[in-house]
């Protein structure tokens, strides 16, 4: 058995550009993995089966079967697995746990079938999986382009906090019912983004001021009561409060471990729940 831990991200920055030909959205992102995972298992098996401690996760419209199920056509072997999805990342929250999952998966089937896939190639089917699933392949802090999928690793701000709130506020079909609420006021020219890449460069502390999202105007509105949410955050005592991705999770830095658990402390004592979390470098993934 193989056992991988797939790790949430936040967006330390994220800025629509433009809106593509192809439908998808031109981007300038800064993915960062944090200590927020689920875990996948796989054991040798004659055919593919899912197994998840939540309900309703074991169908072939999972990441984590449709991982497996293309690492199988696109390698032409005939080996199977089970697979074992425990899932603690809020589901649909802005937070990657999907498409950590399905990264986990290839990685983890690359290795138990032995196939010895390079990362170059297995990015290949990461894309074909979704914008964000070749990031978790390596995580840390990655500098996202194109679609999201063209990737450059940037110094990962070792030992930064954060405190996570993820409201349990569902919207079908979210990424694209957000991504439609954007108008041209909210494309910008990404050097918002590229000032907070090369902070990163250069091994700064993270300038908050840089640290923008595209979703912030619209996602109050998409999400109704996140605006709740993230004035208790304040309340609490967060200095600055961000949407990650197309949201609804809202995360804030905080100076210390120490400092997360008192916001987290306070937050509960509102009746909110926080998750204190630190960020991941790309070694201490792999």
């Amino acid at each position: 058995m193989i056992t991988l831990k797939a790790y949430a991200k936040i967006n330390l920055g994220l800025e629509v550009i433009s809106r593509r030909e192809d439908g998808f959205h031109e981007l300038a992102t800064v993915l960062q993995t944090v200590s927020l995972f689920d875990e996948i298992a796989v054991a040798p098996a004659d055919a593919l089966t899912l197994r998840c401690d939540r309900k309703g996760m074991t169908g072939e419209r999972n990441l984590v079967w449709k991982a497996a199920d293309l690492l199988q056509k696109e390698s032409g072997t005939d080996q199977g697995a089970v697979i074992d999805l425990i899932k603690t990342i809020p589901i649909a929250a802005g937070l990657g746990g999907g498409s950590s999952d399905a990264s986990a998966t290839l990685r983890s089937l690359n290795a138990l079938w032995k196939l010895d896939l390079d990362t170059p190639r297995l990015a290949e089917l990461a894309s074909q999986l979704g914008s964000d699933v070749p990031f978790f392949l390596q995580g840390g802090t990655q500098l996202g382009t194109g679609r999201g999928e063209l990737l450059e690793p940037l110094l990962t701000p070792q030992g930064q906090w954060l405190v996570i709130v993820s409201p349990d506020i569902r919207v079908p079909g979210k990424t694209p019912a957000l991504y439609g609420r954007l108008g041209p006021d909210d494309f910008t020219d990404g050097s918002t983004t590229a000032k907070l890449t090369e902070a990163l460069r250069s091994g700064e502390a993270i300038p908050e001021e840089c640290m923008v999202n595209a979703f912030e105007r619209v996602a109050d509105d998409a999400f109704p009561g996140l605006d709740r949410h993230r004035n208790v955050m304040l309340k609490a005592g967060a200095d600055q409060v961000h949407l990650s991705g197309s949201g609804p999770s809202l995360f804030s830095l905080v100076k210390s471990e120490s400092a997360g658990v008192a916001l987290r402390r306070r937050l509960g004592g509102l009746g909110f729940h926080g998750i204190v979390v630190q960020t991941v470098t790309s070694e201490e993934q792999n």
